[in-house]
């Protein structure tokens, strides 16, 4: 079965953290391709433990947008 879940990766010091959204999945890497690849492993990982269901597949993304405001 197919996923298409978020992703977000931000750069950390020396790694590039990689998080899945919808789970809360989180992992690092030394580069952008690895911290995607290990992002990739840990989300199938996590649905090892899941039912096979399409519940996943049927799952609205995410909303990703920023935010911007002025604060004190």
């Amino acid at each position: 079965m197919k996923y298409t879940f978020t992703a977000s990766f931000q750069k950390e010091g020396k790694w590039y953290v990689g998080r899945c959204l919808e789970f809360g999945v989180t992992t690092q890497g030394k580069t952008l391709v690895s911290a995607k690849k290990n992002l990739i492993e840990a989300v199938e990982l996590f649905l090892e433990d899941e039912p096979k269901s399409k519940k996943y597949a049927m799952k609205k993304p995410s909303l990703v947008t920023t935010l911007e405001f002025s604060h004190g």
